[in-house]
């Protein structure tokens, strides 16, 4: 069996941005050790594999930027065929860390990664990457204060946003992952917005997506996200705890189980995205399904949603194991109508 099927000792859970992609993991290792030749190579391989380009590009930026190495990486090849797509992410993932911070140079940031993402659309033009860091720039603007950050939207319900952004990513790479996932967290931050804006959104987003694709779970990362706001802000009543079992959350998580886990594997399919599936269907007593979506998990637990849900942000990593031991204790059968947390 492999590790997907649940035929390794999971035991022992693994956190770690890069999943089960092992050259990712070592490209990973070496960019930590100051070493830039694997991410290098890794991006290279990767080629016109547009998903897992967008995929791989992000989690190294987000380790590349703590550090200089794009900086020795551009010395010592200044023709590097991936250079200006890596400076535009790690300049984009800094202005998010920067937005988070409260700094005040976030806007200046934000400008400079804007040229930068510009400058790689332009050297790599079919490359549905610099789009995708464009539509990340633009939860930073809450107010919408750039044009083409309120665009009209393809369907009439639907509010303006940066849909001409998400729309270039998606003609190159049509339901790319991170492109969508970037779209509802503007939703989830724009100031002039509601949580029904993001809800909207997820679900417009579903009934073009085809069958097999990943962004059927993405309904559920925008449920997870209004539990924990309401959280953290002391608001959740009874319906919110119970709110996994409410018909029309129960027919995202079957959508999801259904059209996407159920599908032919696809071996792009994220840990996180598992995760979240595997929540959603024990937290609406779906224990029997759940089982089969931790044995794909196998040891790669994620933090979120179960810091996001548990009574405890702190204790995600118990929350995932009761979560795990009891479906797996379950029987064969789903079971309905529990609601955990």
């Amino acid at each position: 069996m492999s590790p997907q099927d649940g035929g390794r000792d999971d035991s022992r859970l693994v956190y770690h941005p890069a999943g089960r992609d092992t050259a990712l993991r070592a490209a990973l290792e070496d960019l930590r050790t100051g070493r830039w030749m694997s991410m290098r190579n890794l991006l290279a391989a990767t080629g016109d594999d547009w998903g897992l380009r967008t995929a791989r590009s992000q989690v190294l930026a987000t380790a590349a930027a703590r550090s200089d190495i794009l900086q020795v990486w551009q010395a010592e090849e200044p023709d590097g065929a991936d250079v200006p797509l890596m400076q535009a992410r790690v300049a984009v993932e800094r202005v998010l860390q920067a937005h988070r911070q409260g700094r005040t140079d976030a806007p200046a940031l934000a400008r400079a990664a804007r040229e930068a993402c510009l400058r790689a659309g332009r050297l790599h033009p079919a490359d549905p990457v610099p789009w995708v860091c464009l539509l990340a720039l633009a939860q930073v603007d809450e107010r919408q204060q750039l044009p083409e950050h309120r665009q009209p939207a393809p369907e009439q319900m639907l509010p303006p946003g940066p849909w001409g952004l998400l729309g270039e990513a998606h003609q190159r790479d049509p339901f790319n992952r991170e492109a969508f996932h970037r779209m509802l967290k503007f939703w989830l931050t724009r100031a002039a917005g509601s949580h029904g804006d993001a809800i909207d959104f997820v679900r417009a987003t579903v009934s073009w997506a085809p069958a097999g694709s990943a962004l059927m779970v993405l309904p559920l990362y925008a449920y997870v996200e209004q539990y924990r706001l309401q959280r953290d802000r002391d608001q959740l009543d009874p319906l919110t705890r119970r709110q996994w079992t409410r018909d029309h959350i129960a027919l995202d998580v079957d959508r999801a189980l259904a059209l996407w886990f159920d599908q032919p594997a696809d071996a792009a399919r994220t840990p996180l995205d598992l995760n979240h599936l595997a929540h959603g269907l024990w937290a609406g007593g779906r224990l029997g399904d759940a089982g089969r979506v931790f044995d794909a998990i196998g040891p790669y637990a994620t933090t979120a949603p179960w810091a996001h849900v548990a009574d405890d942000p702190a204790a995600a990593e118990r929350e995932f194991a009761w979560a795990r031991s009891q479906c797996r204790n379950s029987g064969a059968h789903p079971v309905r109508g529990h609601s955990p947390g």
